[in-house]
């Protein structure tokens, strides 16, 4: 709701909006569910798998369906909060995944759940990035959307911690079903107050077409590409269905280069990578991703193989790189008001680098502690950080109509990292395990740290080129100003 202008609030003045802050809330809340929602069934996989009779294996399809719908849809899903608005998408996509929760919950079959789990990853795709234009519009950029990104930055960091922390419980006390149930007050208070408190984001004028031909080839690709790399550590890196699958991926993104290149109103307008901070913050966001999400996978199985931890206590140990992350992302989004990106950028993926240097001295007789302790503390303070700089980076400079679209972006380069950062890190660890005793498996484990290492000091390298040019090109600048004064 605008309020009325006067002679001192300049027609052209824009006047932060009062609900903004209520309305973050609600983002965050349904953010925080979409992000649970793909972790939380990974513990009760066993149960599922019992009571539905899953054939052997196919029980993985339970996350994986999810995976794929999320990852593969997540461009077409921003591109809708242009063309239809992103309040109105963002509603509907909550209530699709409400119902989508429920009918997994009620699933009476193997069949039924896998496909209402590809519902939830349709509406999740349709949630995510709407959610975030929403936020694009409801914050300037400047110091307060840097400050509400480092908080949902921070709330989904917590939520993949709080997926293992809340999944065990739940499921041994009320059942498998209720990991779903649970989702439905959220989405209820979401639903109800939405209207009232979220901002109409800007629609693209004149005629709206969704590019139907873009749509399907990138997220054909997409799914191809995360599907491979997801597969590739069961089946083999040089087998024929992950070179099928990555030859796949490659000729339908060329397919799509092509085809958008030639349409008069393309799913993704091509001139949006000419954008230096669009391109870096992107290429920085695959290589954060790739290091989390393999970090994490690594500590998860030396925490409950080797340590011998239950889940809930591997969950209750992970907490202080989620706490961390939450309190990194907070500083980091305050100090990139000050320092710019870059160098935040810089600082975190040298805490990353950092953290995992000290997991890779890990020991087949270590302890909480002794070996993972200090390693998570440091590695979860560049978790935030990291997240915070290469988001505001990919979004900086984006045209309000297209705030969707960038943030789909955003969110499938974060997806595939994922896929291939767990993908490369596990495979990495197989490799190195020269046999079935904890030692070896020791060994294996420190192979995945130096692995996930590898990439944070990739990201460093990448942060510190984002510098250089952001520094080139403001000599360019103050050249040109210099030239045009004389």
């Amino acid at each position: 709701m605008s309020r009325p202008t006067t002679l001192l609030t300049p027609p052209t003045e824009a006047v932060p909006d009062p609900r903004r802050w209520r309305a973050l809330a609600l983002l965050v809340a349904a953010f925080f569910m979409v992000i649970v929602d793909s972790q939380i069934v990974m513990l009760a996989m066993p149960a599922i798998e019992t009571e539905l009779g899953f054939a052997p294996g196919g029980v993985q399809w339970v996350m994986s369906a999810y995976l794929l719908a999320f990852g593969g849809l997540l461009m077409f899903g921003g591109r809708t909060a242009d063309l239809l608005g992103g309040r109105r998408m963002f509603l509907i996509g909550t209530a699709l995944f409400g119902v989508a929760s429920v009918l997994c919950g009620l699933a009476w079959s193997d069949e039924v759940l896998i496909t209402a789990r590809v519902l939830q990853g349709v509406a999740a795709a349709v949630m995510t990035p709407t959610a975030m234009a929403v936020l694009m519009h409801s914050f300037a950029e400047g110091p307060e959307r840097n400050k509400a990104l480092g908080i949902w930055t921070g709330v989904g960091a917590f939520g993949a911690t709080a997926a293992l922390l809340i999944g065990g419980p739940i499921t041994d006390g009320l059942g498998w079903e209720w990991i779903f149930f649970i989702n439905v007050p959220v989405v209820a208070v979401v639903l109800l107050f939405g209207p009232g408190l979220l901002v109409r984001t800007p629609v693209r004028a004149g005629k709206r077409r969704f590019d139907p031909a873009g749509a399907v080839t990138i997220t054909a690709a997409i799914g191809a590409l995360v599907y491979a790399v997801s597969e590739a550590p069961l089946v083999g890196w040089g087998s024929g269905r992950t070179i099928g699958m990555l030859v796949a991926a490659a000729v339908l993104l060329v397919l799509f280069t092509l085809i958008e290149a030639r349409s008069a109103d393309p799913l993704v307008p091509l001139r949006i990578f000419r954008s230096p901070s669009v391109v870096g913050g992107n290429v920085l966001m695959i290589i954060v991703a790739m290091t989390v999400y393999g970090g994490a996978l690594i500590t998860s199985l030396y925490a409950q193989q080797v340590l011998g931890y239950s889940a809930v206590k591997f969950g209750l140990s992970t907490a202080v790189y989620a706490i961390m992350s939450i309190i990194g992302a907070n500083v980091s989004a305050r100090l990139v008001a000050r320092i710019g990106y870059q160098p935040v950028a810089i600082i975190g993926m040298a805490l990353l680098f950092g953290g995992l240097l000290l997991l890779t001295q890990i020991d087949a007789d270590g302890g909480y502690w002794s070996d993972l302790f200090f390693g998570l503390v440091i590695f979860g303070s560049g978790i935030g950080t990291t997240n915070v700089a290469a988001s505001i980076a990919s979004l900086t400079g984006a045209r309000p109509e297209e705030s969707g679209l960038v943030s789909g972006i955003n969110n499938a380069v974060f997806q595939i990292g994922a896929a291939l950062g767990i993908a490369v890190a596990s495979s990495v660890a197989f490799a190195f395990t020269p046999g079935p005793g904890v030692a070896d498996r020791t060994d294996g484990f420190q192979a995945g740290f130096a692995a996930t290492a590898i990439f944070a000091a990739v990201g460093l390298l990448t942060a510190l080129l984002l510098l250089l040019t952001r520094r080139a090109n403001t000599a360019v600048v103050d050249e040109r100003q210099v030239s045009a004064g004389h």
